[in-house]
């Protein structure tokens, strides 16, 4: 007997088998579909739904599809966000056409090409003392409009709907929005150079990145599955920085996030980072890290499923391993549903993993490959590819 949705993805983070592999899609920007991507996907299904942007947020580019469509294409799951708060949204509808995108934190983004948009504005990019960061206007977490109607849909969604529901408020990532904020290159160096540094103002960061999740989960925690947070930490080879660094700067901001979410919520864990973070899943587990996203396959260390089933599979639960690099974008439909075959046959033998793109489907992507990967985890109804 087929489970429900919820039952797919609670069985399958249990480590147990499934009836087939859990589908996440459409959740959030580590696993949804960029707007053109979803654009050509409607009109390959004959689909006349509206277009809707991620945190309402087009710069961004992530659709959100709609709930017939994500019926159509099988998704077990279904996401509750946050926002901007109130005055940021009224600001960025009112600035000129193609003017930069700003956002709560006075970092943003610029319009690089049609429909693209680049985060090139940090507005600390030239601070070097600690008296710059304790005198920055930080944004606000306890802004009520950033949560106003995230209870009553994740109180719906966990009530009236057989859908598991994953809670992803907008980037409470510390080392991401610390290089948001000067840079990368910034602040890799400041992180060698000037530990004080970095370290305040990667504090001051997490600080008010759990005084965001905290209202959030106020508002959503009895109702969650799954709550996601993260850091991008590694490259197409590597780590961005070492493992002792992590350890030293990273992981004790990681930690606590996961300690005050875990008193707020029994949902589990889900930790987004793209690249080859390999070497640093070992503290990931030690942390309480119960879904590791989006297994980069093609960056490193992470190409080996089979080493990484077998020495993790047994305490960290997987989400992601179809490869939007290659196989996604370029490859043929026979392609993608073999290499769904072949990811599902290491990761998700035994449970423990669930079906995604590595991050957000790109617009590069052909629909035929989307749909060759959800009908090669076992959605019907699709058109044929043949």
């Amino acid at each position: 007997m087929p489970l429900s949705p919820r039952e797919r993805v609670r069985t399958a983070l249990a480590h147990e088998r499934p009836d087939r592999a859990p589908i996440i899609l459409g959740t959030s920007n580590t696993t949804s579909i960029k707007m053109r991507a979803y654009r050509a996907l409607k009109a390959r299904l004959g689909h006349e739904g509206p277009d809707r942007w991620l945190y309402d947020w087009p710069e961004l580019g992530t659709a959100i599809p709609d709930e017939a469509m994500l019926l159509r294409l099988g998704s077990d799951a279904r996401g509750v966000w946050d926002a901007f708060p109130a005055h940021i949204r009224e600001r960025n509808a009112k600035r000129p056409p193609h003017s930069p995108f700003l956002d709560d934190w006075g970092g943003g983004s610029i319009e690089t090409g049609p429909d693209e948009w680049y985060p090139g504005i940090h507005p600390l990019a030239e601070a070097t003392t600690i008296e710059e960061i304790e005198k920055y206007p930080w944004p606000d977490p306890d802004d009520p409009s950033r949560v106003a109607g995230v209870r009553a849909e994740s109180k719906y969604l966990h009530e009236e709907t057989d859908f598991a529901v994953i809670g992803t408020p907008w980037l409470l990532f510390p080392f991401e929005r610390a290089h948001a904020m000067q840079g990368l290159d910034n602040f890799l160096v400041n992180m060698m150079t000037d530990p004080e540094f970095a370290e305040a103002l990667l504090g001051r960061i997490a600080k008010i990145c759990m005084g965001i999740m905290d209202r959030f989960l106020d508002e959503a925690g009895p109702y969650l599955d799954i709550v996601k947070f993260g850091d991008d930490l590694g490259t197409q080879s590597g780590l961005m920085i070492s493992p002792e660094l992590y350890r030293s700067m990273l992981k004790p901001l990681h930690a606590a996030m996961i300690e005050r979410i875990r008193a707020k919520t029994k949902a589990k864990i889900f930790f987004h980072t793209d690249g080859d973070v390999f070497d640093l899943i070992p503290d990931f587990i030690e942390i309480g890290i119960d879904i590791l996203n989006p297994i980069q396959t093609s960056a490193g260390k992470m190409s080996n499923l089979e080493e990484l089933k077998k020495r993790y599979g047994d305490r960290m639960c997987f989400c992601g391993g179809i490869d939007t690099q290659r196989i996604l974008p370029t490859g043929s439909p026979a392609e993608v549903a073999a290499e769904v075959s072949r990811v599902a046959s290491i990761l998700g033998g035994d449970g423990g993993w669930m079906l995604a793109p590595v991050h957000t489907i790109m617009n590069e992507v052909p629909p035929d490959n989307i749909l060759a990967m959800l009908a090669a985890a076992g959605i019907e109804g699709l058109p044929s590819l043949t």
